[in-house]
């Protein structure tokens, strides 16, 4: 099932993420349905292959527009037109001039 990942404790990286509760709502559905979501602020510790989809699955809440973890499967998602997870904010040393990079983009949804 390439590229999906798994978590195991016996095999595994380690991998650690924080997650902090922004806002609760509700979006009316076309047939009047109230598809439940939070808006959550993710920060990754460690940078493994889909570490945030996979821990937000694992703890019963997937990201929203998720094809690989769950994302989907509740009824009204289908209809998502994107995965709902971006990078609001990167931080790196740049590797030519070496001086430090602070992005910040405010998410779009």
């Amino acid at each position: 099932h390439f590229p999906r990942m798994s978590i195991s404790t016996t095999q595994g990286k380690a991998a650690r993420s924080y997650y902090q509760v922004i806002e609760r709502f509700y979006q009316t559905l076309a047939d009047g349905t109230r598809l439940p979501l939070t808006r959550v602020r993710l920060t990754p510790e460690t940078g493994r292959t889909h570490q945030l989809r996979i821990h937000c699955q694992y703890i019963g809440h997937p990201i929203l527009g998720c094809d690989l973890y769950g994302g989907l499967l509740l009824s009204g998602t289908e209809h998502t037109p994107r995965l709902m997870l971006h990078a609001c904010e990167l931080h790196f040393i740049h590797p030519i001039s070496e001086q430090p990079m602070d992005i910040y983009l405010p998410s779009p949804f």
